[in-house]
């Protein structure tokens, strides 16, 4: 009964052709073997064109990212290059609400390549999930605490160490920076 529960929860919104273009976040996965049909269910102002399956959606475009009110990414190969005109696809499931309330979304940190990125939350995550906004949020102070070391002096800690030590807790939690630096000084 939990399982059924828990699946039912996770897919609260089901995206579709009506629907997957309002609001959304989504990872489309450059696709190079895929001819584009004549008959494209829609084109818009700016040439992209999109075919749509039961499974998903194909999308040609040469602009990726930040798409009238969505956020879609483009999970390119190797030889891509910016405004290069390329097909992605992504299965209707890949599609997330991108609105102020839902928490679809947690924050992955690569300490080593002090590198942070928005992830949409997995089936059976376990990571600290936030909203859109909020992820958006926290993704640029973590950026300012890589890029910049002025912050670290008041501790007596290594700063690579505090600064894994922060953030870590920063991404795990809906505690503030502020609260977190105060708790660790």
């Amino acid at each position: 009964m939990v399982a059924f529960f828990n699946s039912i929860y996770f897919h609260l919104k089901t995206y579709n052709k009506t629907n997957f273009f309002k609001h959304t976040f989504c990872e489309f996965n450059q696709i190079d073997d895929f001819e584009f049909p004549k008959n494209t269910n829609y084109k818009s102002k700016s040439e992209s064109m999109y075919f749509y399956t039961h499974e998903g959606i194909y999308r040609k475009s040469n602009h990726w990212g930040r798409v009238a009110n969505c956020r879609w990414k483009l999970i390119a190969n190797d030889n891509y290059k910016n405004q290069q005109i390329v097909i992605g696809f992504a299965k209707w499931s890949n599609f997330y609400s991108i609105n102020s309330s839902e928490k679809n979304f947690f924050i992955d940190v690569d300490f080593k390549k002090k590198s942070v990125k928005l992830q949409p939350k997995k089936e059976n995550t376990t990571n600290y999930l936030f909203s859109f906004s909020e992820a958006q949020k926290r993704i640029k102070q973590i950026t300012h605490l890589f890029k910049d070391d002025k912050w670290a002096k008041y501790f007596d800690d290594d700063i690579e160490i505090i600064r894994k030590n922060i953030i870590s807790e920063f991404i795990n939690s809906d505690k503030t920076l502020q609260e977190i630096k105060l708790s660790h000084k």
